[in-house]
């Protein structure tokens, strides 16, 4: 299996009957999301770094072959320079080493105010970086994006074989649904137009692995041209053997678990790739159903 794809969060109520079974509880969230979807997005660590035993505890409700791909804390990536922060790094990632096989690709989110200039302050921030545990590299500033620091940028991230990170926000700027929007599912998108960075979509190898956060419209129908793109490029890259990382966002929350697996379907048409565990969990479902 190397292709992972997951929402960035696990604890939402609303999920509740739908992704999740009837009746879950908020305790068993963790549990039911690993059994469906691949790999999430854990933004929970940018806000606080949990503690030992809180990743031990998160590592039990993990199944086999489930990754946890965390992001690096504010208090590294938003306060400054990253080079004066190499020590509090390395103890983050000594702390997510506790997910053991379950610990994916690890994140580092720069904010927008980070641009080309601090290009040697990156530089000896990825240095010191472990190479036994993978990280991809997401900028804002708009800089970055031209010549002649984007391939500077790229060409420093090969010689770590780190990710760049894709984000893709195109969908939720698509006009044409919001004649159909309403109430606080508007008020969510409106806020997501403001917050998620509105830069160029470059799918761009300089890794072994690919890392897109994918941020959709709650209108499922704005979402499946996008999606068919998407769905090529994955198949692409697994068809040349790199690991893919998708990470499907929605304003509402509600829609990112059916981002995940429309995607999954747009790849599984093409390559073969195993099934998406919801799929099973559902097919399994109906068939019980039939027998009783």
């Amino acid at each position: 299996m190397n292709f992972y794809t997951g929402c960035p969060i696990w604890s939402f109520k609303g999920w509740v009957g739908n992704f999740y079974p009837e009746g879950t509880k908020p305790g068993d969230f963790l549990h039911e999301y690993t059994l469906r979807l691949t790999t999430v997005e854990g933004n929970t660590t940018f806000y606080a770094v949990p503690s030992t035993k809180t990743i031990q505890g998160w590592a039990a409700e993990m199944v086999e072959g489930f990754r946890f791909c965390p992001k690096l804390p504010r208090t590294i990536s938003h306060a400054g320079n990253l080079s004066e922060h190499i020590e509090e790094a390395l103890t983050f990632v000594e702390i997510m080493s506790e997910l053991g096989s379950n610990l994916g690709p690890m994140f580092l989110q720069l904010p927008p105010r980070y641009s080309p200039r601090q290009f040697e302050d990156l530089k000896a921030f990825l240095q010191t970086w472990p190479k036994k545990y993978r990280l991809a590299v997401e900028v804002r500033h708009l800089d970055w994006f031209d010549a002649p620091h984007h391939d500077s940028l790229n060409q420093l991230l090969s010689e770590h074989n780190m990710a760049r990170v894709v984000i893709d926000t195109r969908p939720i700027r698509d006009l044409k649904g919001d004649k159909i929007l309403r109430g606080s599912v508007y008020e969510s998108l409106l806020q997501a137009r403001e917050r998620k960075p509105n830069v160029p979509v470059i799918p761009e190898n300089t890794a072994d692995f690919v890392f897109v956060r994918y941020i959709g419209h709650p209108d499922m129908q704005i979402n499946l041209p996008f999606l068919s793109e998407w769905g090529d490029f994955v198949a692409k890259q697994l068809s040349q053997g790199l690991d893919v990382f998708v990470f499907c966002h929605s304003p509402e929350n509600l829609t990112a678990p059916r981002l995940c697996r429309t995607l999954y379907q747009r790849v599984a048409a093409q390559i073969k790739i195993p099934p998406l565990p919801w799929d099973e969990i559902d097919a399994s479902t109906f068939e019980q159903g039939r027998l009783f």
